[in-house]
């Protein structure tokens, strides 16, 4: 049951509203799978919320490709002056109008909106929709006209969007997990930047100029969380997928086509 508290208030009765809203209008038009077109719906409408921190995450990602051979120049001038090395640094990103953390934002704005989406999903989803559901639904709702006066029907193309691919007990519903899977991992493919290609020449004088260097601990880390988001992550959200509510992994594929498409469409 939905009560009333901050974080209810800023992000998961917002949502309910628009979902619900989104809901009745697709319903009044007697549309089948009413219910999932409005999560589809209200994916979309997040994502283009999110677009400008989308976009400065591309930009600042692009800025930090540039800057790269500075930054690998400034780490082998003051290796052994950290302090030096975090100055120098700071001058260089401030030149380049450029602010490392705030790439982050795109990711860091989506958990609580992902999680305020998760606890208005499981309102219909995991907790059925009973007339005691329905009552608390329609206590927080912004306007009588978008109340809901029916039982809602969770089917969409087949699917039963409150029930789990492990609990469904039907073979078909497995293709949700590993759909979400191989989606996540695309996208992961799509965010991830090339690196730079080095001429034949500077790679030989690279080599010669290596000779007696620690090695570079910082690039295997990269190689590393890389390899995590390509390989481990998908995975790990094609579980989740596999244990929650079917409704939930349709938002998320929704949203993750969109990534996938906006970022090709920003890299190309």
């Amino acid at each position: 049951m939905i009560t009333h508290n901050f974080f209810n208030d800023l992000f998961v009765i917002p949502i309910l509203n628009v979902l619900v809203a989104l809901y009745v209008g697709l319903h009044s038009l007697g549309l089948p799978g009413a219910f999932g077109f409005a999560i589809v719906l209200l994916t979309v409408g997040i994502r283009f919320l999110l677009h400008p921190f989308f976009k400065q995450q591309i930009d600042t990602a692009r800025k930090m490709q540039t800057i790269k051979p500075h930054l690998d120049r400034l780490q082998a001038q003051h290796k052994q002056d950290p302090k030096k090395l975090q100055q120098e640094q700071l001058l260089l990103y401030k030149e380049h109008g450029l602010n490392p953390a705030s790439g982050c934002l795109f990711l860091i704005i989506q958990i609580p909106i992902f999680i305020g989406l998760y606890s208005t999903l499981n309102l219909f989803l995991a907790n059925g929709v009973g007339t005691k559901v329905i009552a608390n639904i329609n206590s927080v709702l912004y306007s009588e006209i978008i109340k809901i006066n029916s039982a809602i029907d969770p089917q969409f193309f087949g699917f039963n969007l409150a029930l789990t691919p492990q609990n469904a007990g039907v073979g078909f519903y497995y293709i949700i997990p590993v759909l979400t899977g191989v989606l996540q991992y695309f996208q992961a493919v799509a965010t991830t930047a090339k690196p730079a290609e080095v001429p034949a020449n500077k790679k030989a004088l690279a080599k010669k100029d290596d000779k007696g260097k620690k090695p570079d601990t910082a690039g295997d880390f990269q190689k590393a969380m890389n390899t995590q988001m390509k390989y481990i992550f998908p995975f790990m959200i094609g579980y989740f997928a596999f244990t929650l509510p079917v409704g939930l992994s349709l938002y998320w594929n929704i949203f993750s086509l969109f990534s996938i498409l906006q970022y090709r469409r920003a890299n190309k």
